[in-house]
């Protein structure tokens, strides 16, 4: 198979999704690697070492997508990338279409064959692709909640960990998934006060018995919610409906009962956001104020560590790219639930029931989907 890495060009986005070991293992399979020139150098590969794995270097994006039938990516592909799609393409890639109408017309009409990163499934129930950026971004949550109470960032002035004498900065942590537990893992290592609030009775025991009495868990009820708000210093967004767009959990009016200078994090903007006042910002541009309280809103936290995301992530990818290259796309999601899990457009149809109600859309089954190609 001829497989496509075109270059990001989301703003400040250096991950790749590729490595060149990754390259390596699909062109020791006889499947053809084209990469674009330069794609890997934010995350610290050069198109030499591509070249050593036997992939091709191609001097532009309209290259990549010309000679390839799989195209893999990171971020959801832009207006310009989408207009390159073809039906003979399969895109594989993060596509967060709940939150993106536009992007979820426009693949519509490329009539290709569109996997999700974030719905391919394991055994387990859980979302494997999903996972390791949702580590980073956990952790990365509360360095950059940490940067943003500083002063000179419009911050409170707080130091989160405290020092002998001083109360420690309180962070409230909402979702206690992969983001959430590895939120409360810096904080707890930051020596923050930690609260984590969860409607999973299941999810709160497991943060208990990992964390011990570091961590606070509460059951998320309204009146709780609240609450944790109004005396949060940092307040961490890590809610996820798979699939589906983030419920707006909290209100502008919450809002308005924290102190001056508090900082929301949230990283569940790509799906939308679970704050009323989010809208999606950059990492040139990372954060803005509403009532007096900092929110970072960066649609690509592991973008600002590419190395490691970029590792990370093709790490997750790879058995399931070399599945779709070995077998073809078709054979490929039939004989595997958890990828078929991952199909989100097929054919011109929308085959994840959650998109299809958020934007009030018909919806095929995957099968069906599959039958029409």
């Amino acid at each position: 198979m001829d497989i496509g890495v075109p270059a990001e060009i989301k703003t400040a986005e250096r991950r790749v999704s590729l490595t060149p070991a990754g390259a390596g293992e699909l062109t020791a399979r006889g499947h053809q690697v084209v990469v674009e020139a330069g794609a890997g150098e934010g995350a610290g590969f050069a198109d030499r070492e591509y070249k050593e794995a036997g992939a091709v270097i191609a001097g532009s994006a309209d290259e990549v997508f010309d000679t390839s039938e799989l195209v893999i990516k990171v971020k959801e592909p832009q207006a310009v990338e989408r207009a390159r799609l073809r039906p003979h393409h399969t895109l594989f890639t993060y596509l967060h279409l709940a939150a993106d109408r536009p992007q979820t017309d426009d693949l519509l009409g490329s009539g290709a064959t569109c996997i999700a990163y974030e719905t391919v499934t394991d055994d387990a129930g859980r979302l494997p692709l999903l996972a390791p950026m949702s580590a980073i971004a956990g952790r990365m949550s509360i360095q950059a909640g940490a940067h943003a109470l500083e002063a000179p960032q419009g911050g409170a002035g707080l130091l989160l960990g405290g020092v002998p004498g001083v109360r420690p900065g309180k962070v409230v942590i909402i979702g206690g998934g992969v983001v959430g537990e590895h939120a409360a893992e810096m904080a707890v290592g930051l020596g923050a006060d930690v609260t984590v609030l969860d409607r999973n009775p299941a999810v709160l025991n497991g943060l208990a018995k990992r964390f011990g009495g570091r961590v606070r868990t509460v059951f998320s009820t309204r009146a709780e919610l609240e609450a944790s708000v109004a005396d949060a210093d940092l307040i961490v967004g890590a809610v996820l409906v798979k699939g589906a767009k983030a419920p707006r959990l909290v209100t502008r009016d919450m809002l308005a009962t924290m102190r001056d200078g508090s900082v929301i994090v949230d990283v569940a903007v790509d799906q939308g956001g679970c704050f009323e006042t989010t809208r999606a910002t950059t990492h040139t541009d990372p954060t803005f104020v509403v009532d007096g309280v900092v929110h970072y809103c960066v649609a690509n936290m592991p973008g600002a560590v590419p190395r490691t995301s970029t590792l990370a992530l093709s790490n997750a990818t790879l058995p399931f790219t070399l599945s779709l290259a070995d077998l073809g796309t078709d054979a490929a999601l039939r004989s595997d639930e958890h990828l078929l899990n991952g199909l989100n457009v097929c054919a011109g149809a929308i085959t994840d029931l959650a998109v299809a109600e958020t934007f009030d859309l018909d919806h095929v089954d995957p099968i069906e989907a599959l039958d029409r190609r």
